[in-house]
This record gives structure tokens, sequence and C-alpha cells, in this order.
């Protein structure tokens, strides 16, 4: 089943990049088919020995999407409102902490994909300057895990995150633009935000996790008591609370209304208090970099001295810190891995990796592996560092095809800054996806983060779409649409 499972997740992949980059409907819908064969054969070869689980779990979940599919075609933007209901569910399964309920959602978006194509819709390239460097990256990886030294590794990264979160993208970008839709979709992402808080504050309280049992173990001793609110991790909870926070920064800085300015501030106070007992370092630095380009977009070469003063703060911080300047002053490696809490021996490994398989890295999955095979010594299955573990399993093809998606999203996102309400909606998708990426500098979870997904099919979506086709609506299903 291992050779079922590794030709499987290569057709799939392949099959999902043709789906973005081809333009024919017929075209489109046979790769999306190639897409759904590969995955069952992913999913039978990672499911040995669970096949009448995994059968009838498949029923189950094809039954539901038609009926989401049906319920999409109607209110198209359910899709995105319950991806961000959903972000926050987890189930275990495969050995992991899977998105179970949002993948039946987005097995609804594919149906209703393959429905709209089967009925010629000719809409193409809906993901603008992303669609070929993100056809080209999900490819890549997916062919190799023909390579990979752990199939169920890779294979569990491209079913649970890659394929799922390819067809939220394109579903999202496919949507009518609506102004409407898109306030009510900030509203939920608030609100949101401020319950979680108000959860962390409670286990703050009350010096009470949630599930993981690692984190308390380590909050046993540590000089300071860190939140994960509803999530498994506090950096993944101080993630979400950042982005809700960008979102509600634009608000306060570009909008045009003081009462909701006002009411902006008083959420950013209770997010930042949320934020702040997650001790989240990679949070915090997102947080900062996505301020940083706010500030130089409001206003311009005066936010160069606020940008060197918040330099120098740090650097005083990081300076004083007992662990980081006894590293910095004595230069050795064993003083930085210990003030970074075992990541610098990750991060400088994982470079390593990356150069001796320069290529095509070790595969999809093969970073634990080619780890131990190094060092001889057990690791994390990821070297918390994004374009490392990127750079590692793909190699610096993947790495370059990485930078090429992030830098076609974000030209796609802030070339349209303006007063108008989709230029402010444009500018917070795409420094979604820039604060997100920042953080996967520090918190290996870019690509398995459906926030990112979907931050990067609303940038598409917000972005001018000139003589692009609209597939026909009835008029009482347009009459809330404005053409994106």
């Amino acid at each position: 089943m291992t050779e079922v499972a590794r030709v499987g997740g290569a057709l799939a992949c392949l099959g999902v990049a043709a789906l973005y980059v081809l333009v024919r409907p017929r075209d489109r819908l046979a790769a999306l088919g190639a897409a759904a064969l590969g995955s069952v054969l992913l999913g039978a070869g990672l499911s040995s020995g669970r096949g009448v689980e995994a059968l009838v779990g498949t029923v189950g979940a094809l039954v539901v999407a038609v009926a989401l599919a049906v319920v999409y075609r109607r209110l198209p933007w359910l899709l995105p409102v319950l991806a961000l209901a959903m972000v926050p569910v987890r189930v275990h399964a495969l050995g992991h902490q899977l998105f179970v309920p949002l993948y039946v959602s987005i097995l609804g978006a594919a149906v209703l994909i393959g429905w709209q194509l089967a009925r010629g819709d000719e809409r193409a390239h809906e993901l603008r300057l992303a669609s070929w460097p993100l056809a080209a990256f999900v490819a890549w990886t997916g062919v190799s895990l023909l390579w990979t030294s752990d199939v169920h590794a890779g294979g569990v990264e491209l079913l649970a995150f890659y394929l799922p979160f390819s067809i939220l993208a394109l579903g999202i970008a496919r949507l009518p633009w609506s102004d409407f839709a898109v306030r009510w979709l900030y509203l939920e992402l608030v609100v949101m935000g401020l319950v979680f808080a108000a959860v962390g504050f409670y286990q703050y309280d009350t010096r009470n996790i949630f599930e993981n049992p690692k984190l308390h173990n380590s909050n046993a001793y540590a000089a300071f008591f860190r939140v994960n609110s509803v999530f498994w991790d506090p950096s993944v909870y101080g993630r979400f609370l950042v982005v809700a926070m960008i979102a509600t920064l634009v608000l306060v800085v570009r909008g045009r209304s003081t009462r909701a300015a006002l009411a902006g501030v008083a959420v950013l106070v209770v997010l930042w208090l949320g934020l702040l007992i997650s001790f989240s370092q990679s949070s915090f630095a997102a947080l900062l970099a996505a301020v940083v380009i706010v500030a130089a977009v409001a206003w311009r070469w005066r936010a160069i001295a606020a940008v060197a003063l918040a330099v120098l703060v740090l650097a005083g911080i990081a300076v004083t810190e007992p662990k980081v300047r006894h590293s910095l002053v004595h230069h050795t490696s064993s003083g930085l891995n210990s003030a970074t809490s075992g990541r610098y021996s990750l991060v400088a490994n994982g470079i390593r990796i990356a150069l001796a398989h320069p290529v095509g890295g070790v595969g999809v999955g093969g970073f634990h592996d080619a780890y131990i095979a190094r060092v001889g010594k057990h690791a994390f299955s990821a070297s918390h560092t994004t374009p490392v573990t990127v750079a590692a399993e793909s190699g610096l093809v993947g790495l370059a095809l990485l930078v090429a998606l992030v830098a076609g999203v974000l030209v796609d996102g802030f070339r349209r800054i303006d007063r108008s309400f989709a230029g402010r909606a444009s500018f917070v998708f795409a420094l979604g996806v820039a604060a997100i990426f920042i953080h996967s500098f520090f918190y290996n979870d870019f690509v398995e983060d459906p926030t990112t997904w979907g931050l990067i099919g609303l940038v598409a979506l917000a972005a001018p779409r000139r003589g692009a086709a609209q597939e026909p609506q009835p008029a009482a299903e347009n009459k809330e649409a404005v053409p994106a």
C-alpha cells in the first residue's frame, strides 16, 4: 500500500496544479477528477487495515458534501464562514490533530466546482498571480512523495493540508464579491477572537489548560504561565488573535468612521491582552511586522523613525536578556540553542539537510528521518521554520516556488491599496498572509494553517478582475454581488 500512497499523492497534487492553470472547463474537470482519484488512492494507502471505517466515513462525507454544495450554490459565502468557524476544531486521526469537519465543508466546495465546470463555467486562473507558483509548489511537493523515506508522514501532509486547502483557496477565489459578506466575515473573526481571548483569561486566572498535557507540564516548571485557549498550542492561538488584530488595526487607521475606530481600539486592547498571556514570541514578531507595514502605508517616511525606535528597543531588550547576551558574547552554538529552546539546532541541521539535497530535498514528510540520520537522535517532524522545512523536504526548487507564491499573493494584495472598501479589504487579506509567513519563520505552520489558504483566496477575490468571465446567476442570487 505504500506505493499506492506514493502514486496517489503525486497524482492528486498534479491534478490540483492542473486545475489551477488550465483554461478549458472540460480540461479542468478532468484535472479535478484526477485530484479526486489520487486523493482516494492516497487515503487508501494511509488507511491500510481500516478500509471499512475509511469507506463508511468517505461515503458519509460525500453525502454531506453534496448537500453542502446545493447550499453553497444559493449561499456561496457560507464556505468561508464555515471554514473560519472550524479553524479551531480538530479531531485526532492518523496520529495527528486534523481539521476533519473542515474537510467535509471543503469537499462540498469541490463538488460545487465540479458541477460548475461540467456546466461549462469558463472562469480560469482565479488565483491570479499566485496561480502558477501555487500550482508548481503543490505539484512539486506532491511529486516529492515519490522519493520520501516516510510515506505516512508525507501522505498525511498532502491529504490533510495541501490537497483540501488548495480547494479551499480556489473555492473562495471563485466567490461573487460582496461588501456585505466581507463585513460579516470580519465580524465573525472579531467575535471569535474576543471569545478565545476570554477563554484565555479564564485559563490564566484558574491555571487550567485544556487538552495539551505537554503545555501543562511546561507551565509547571516555567517562570510564566502560557494559555492556549481552545487551540492545541499557544502560538496557534496567538496567530489567530494577530490576524483579528490586523483586520481591526486597518479599520482603525484607514477607516472612515470615528465610532468604528473607537470600537476597534477597544477590541485591540482586549485582543492584545489575550495575546500577551500566550507568551508567543512568533505571534508578537508577526504582529510587529504587520504594524510596521501599516505604519509605512499610513504615514510613509514618518514610519521610518518609529521602526528605528522599535528596533532599538527590541535590541536592547534582547541584549539584556541573560541567555541571549551570553550567547552573543560567547558565539557558541550551544548557547544559541539553549537561548532558542533547541530551535537553533533544528534550523541549523535543517539547512545542512537542504544543502545536502539541494534539488529535490528529502521528500515531503522526510525531515524527521533525515534529521535522525544526521544527528543520531530524535527530532521534531519539522524545523520550526517553514522556509527551512520546505528547503529540506523539497529542495531549493520548492523554496523558490514558496517565495514566488508569497510574492505573487502580496503583489496582488498590496497593489490595490486605496480608500475604497475593496482596497482596504485587499490590504487586510495580504497583510494577514504576510503576518502568517513571518510567524512561520519561528513556528512551522504556514501551509498547515487553513487561514493562510483562505486569505490567499480572498486576496485573489479582492484583486481587480478585468475581463474575467462570470458564471450566470439568477437575479435573486446576485442582488448583493458586485463584480470582483
